[in-house]
């Protein structure tokens, strides 16, 4: 059993020139914190822990050398690259992902453009990557996706490998609210949404990311949610906060490397006595580098006395030079920089010592080690692992971390002094504040952020999100043990056809016929009647629904068979006239319609049932935001009025209903199973209304099925009403 790492560039890029070929290590957060877990497992207890890596390679290579290179880097590197031309890279990385995904996501919606043909080519490389694992993945393999690249993936593997691998995906940027998603074209925010499905767990940096993501579901494809958990294609999927860490121990062992000792012995000479605020970051539009030097330069201004005192180091990674919005950037940074440095600089002294360059690992720690004040002031950012790095690397004197409250890394480090990157004044102020406070405020505050993110490294990241699928694959398969097998199936076929007196009691909603959007359209087809017409010739046949007398006699009385209608209230055996079982009080119906005609009224799409014994308050058609707001507060209210009522509420499939306590399911089930000594009895139904005759039956004789996905006390489960057609059609 492999797990298979699946990111858009593998942990190196090649680099060829002739006949020769080079791997040159890659940079990133993902690429390093998914080497420190590989790291560490390789070198761990687990002997038998194998993986593999799928990705880009960073470049096209011919076709006559691949085949050689592939098995080269399987062999020595356990990695398996994925080939795209150039054109394809071109349109799918600086196209679809950049230009479309990442401004969009990181809410700078006007940078996004929205290009058929870039879609196009994002849907073909999510394609070859699904082409590549399915050559390669073995039976008990785990498969962990990252980042936008490949939200397509997730399903894509899940039609073709089936239920039977585990898959998870963890997006390592921003997820955006529900009203920034939505810009996207419809069949493109659908698709990818149904990508990310595929996966048995979803993983976020935040809180707010997870919420917006299952917000965006819940609006666009209609899946609600319990605690994260959705039901998709028969399937529980989770949606969960996994907040990325760092090596801790690499970065914080590292200062005490004499490379870096010397690196900032050096350093520290050339400052002298100036202080030191540290920038690092990528180029990018979502870093607020503009508005971070606007701050600094406020500093200087409104601080004078600190003129000749610090120095504002800026080092910056080249990125995406190839899009526009970068180019412009790069532009605007370089003029701001040389402004800056005119204003306040002179012969002696320049404010801002700039780097436009990749930074190697010991000069990093040395700076991160050395600076009095880390300045990290993103507009967006999924999570930021600089934030992070500069804590782990504070020894004997820390320093302060300046943190925008827009980066995910802020939910974790409270402790930072916390700024709105867009508040100019703010962050200029806060730099006096870093620069003035106490060391043993600053040590503080440091030792309390280091104790959370020691604890909660890449390490603990990794397993949290790998025992996460284990769960939620686990809690599947317990599910998947209870649906209806063809052995089982064949039993209750068997167990029929030799039993001399049959009795089977099937629900309508949902469990005969599919959900309609309006209860009075979900009228039975011909198919359904026929199968009802030949089973009632060989069977006792009760239908068990909450519709009311009317609806049941309108569409069934022609057959020979039971009814009960209301959830229990109203029983009509073969042939005989609609009678109660029980007598009870109505009186409470009208000062209770009050109230659902009220909150009908403030939940647009909703409608008022009234039966004879219960009122019900369907929300189908509703905005399904609006309706969980709503049906919370409508619940609350009638568990209030009915406290002293011997009254029930039933919350069904979009619908909320009030009855008589006394009525209900199990009590007209067993008026048909004691009217004689049945040998077969089969009771299928959909929804907790059925969980007490379920509950009643499982110490009897009998089969039960609950219809849908999810935990119930029935014995077995199928996927739909098409199933259990299909079941009473091999009982004929």
């Amino acid at each position: 059993m492999s797990l298979l790492i699946i990111s858009n560039r593998l942990p190196f890029t090649i680099n060829h020139s002739g006949n020769e070929i080079t791997l040159v290590p890659s940079s990133g957060g993902l690429v390093s914190g998914i080497s420190s877990y590989l790291d560490y497992m390789k070198h761990s207890p687990v002997s038998d822990f194998e993986y593999l890596w799928v990705g880009w390679p960073g470049a096209y290579m011919e076709e006559s050398l691949q085949k050689n290179f592939s098995s080269q880097v399987r062999e020595n590197h356990n990695v398996i690259p994925v080939f795209i031309t150039e054109e394809e890279m071109d349109k799918f990385y600086l196209g679809f992902c950049n230009s479309t995904i990442w401004p969009l996501f990181h809410y700078f919606p006007t940078y996004a453009r929205f290009e058929e043909e870039h879609w196009e080519i994002y849907k073909k490389v999510n394609k070859y990557f699904s082409d590549k694992i399915c050559e390669v993945v073995k039976e008990g393999d785990t498969i962990w996706i990252h980042d936008y690249h490949l939200m397509l993936l997730p399903n894509m593997l899940r039609k073709r490998l089936g239920n039977k691998f585990k898959i998870g995906f963890f997006l390592h940027i921003v997820f955006p609210s529900f009203e920034t998603y939505r810009i996207m074209p419809s069949a493109w925010r659908k698709e990818i949404l149904e990508g990310l499905l595929g996966a048995d767990l979803i993983g976020f940096h935040t809180n707010e990311f997870t919420y917006s993501f299952l917000r965006s579901v819940l609006r666009i494809l209609g899946i609600s949610n319990s605690l994260g958990k959705l039901i998709y294609q028969n399937r529980i999927v989770k949606a969960d906060t996994f907040p990325m860490g760092i090596d801790f121990k690499k970065f914080n062992n590292a200062v005490n490397n004499k490379k870096v000792e010397k690196e900032r012995e050096e350093l520290k000479s050339k400052l002298k006595d100036r202080k030191l605020i540290l920038s690092v970051d990528r180029l990018d539009y979502t870093k607020g580098v503009i508005n971070r030097l606007k701050s600094f330069r406020k500093f200087l201004q409104d601080n004078p006395d600190y003129i000749k005192k610090v120095v504002f180091m800026l080092i910056i990674v080249p990125s995406r030079i190839g899009i526009d919005q970068y180019q412009e950037i790069k532009n605007n940074l370089d003029k701001l920089i040389s402004n800056i440095n005119s204003e306040f600089g002179d012969l002696d002294w320049q404010p801002i010592i700039y780097q436009y360059k990749y930074v190697a690992f010991e000069n990093l720690v040395a700076l991160y080690n050395l600076a009095d004040v880390a300045l990290i002031t993103p507009l967006r950012d999924g999570m930021n692992l600089v934030a992070k790095e500069y804590v782990a690397c504070q020894k004997y004197s820390p320093g302060v971390l300046i943190l925008s409250e827009m980066a995910g890394a802020s939910n974790e480090m409270p402790e930072a002094l916390l700024i709105n990157p867009n508040d100019i004044k703010q962050t200029a102020d806060s730099i006096k504040e870093a620069l003035e406070i106490t060391k043993e405020d600053a040590f503080l505050r440091i030792q309390k952020i280091q104790d959370r993110i020691s604890y909660y490294d890449v390490l603990e990241w990794a397993k949290d999100f790998l025992l996460g699928m284990d769960k939620v694959k686990n809690e599947n398969n317990r599910i998947e043990v209870k649906m209806l097998s063809p052995d089982e199936k064949a039993k209750i076929k068997f167990s029929f056809q030799t039993a001399q007196k049959k009795l089977i009691l099937l629900d309508y909603d949902g469990t005969l016929v599919p959900f309609n959007k309006s209860p009075k359209d979900a009228k039975p087809d011909k198919e359904l009647l026929d199968i009802l017409k030949e089973l009632s010739k060989n069977a006792e046949l009760a239908i068990l629904s909450g519709r009311d007398s009317s609806f049941l006699s309108e569409h069934f009385d022609f057959l020979n068979i039971n009814f009960c209608s209301e959830h229990g209230a109203f029983i009509k055996e073969k042939n005989q006239n609609w009678f109660s079982l029980t007598q009870v009080e109505v009186s409470w119906k009208k000062e209770i319609k009050y109230i659902f005609e009220t909150f009908s009224r403030r939940l647009p799409g909703s409608f008022i049932e009234e039966k004879n014994f219960s009122i019900a308050l369907h929300y189908r058609n509703c905005d399904p935001e609006l309706a969980e707001i709503r049906v919370k507060e409508f619940f609350d209210e009638m568990v209030y009025y009915t406290s002293n009522l011997n009254l029930q509420i039933l919350q069904g499939n979009n619908v909320v209903e009030i009855r008589n306590y006394n009525i209900n399911k199990a009590n007209a089930g067993m008026h048909f199973i004691n009217k004689d000594k049945y040998e077969f009895i089969l009771f299928i139904g959909d929804d907790w209304t059925d969980e007490d005759l379920f509950d009643f039956l499982k110490d009897k004789n009998a089969f039960t099925i609950k219809v849908g996905y999810g935990i119930s006390k029935a014995k077995f489960n199928v996927y739909n009403y098409k199933d259990v057609r299909n079941l009473l059609v091999e009982l004929l």
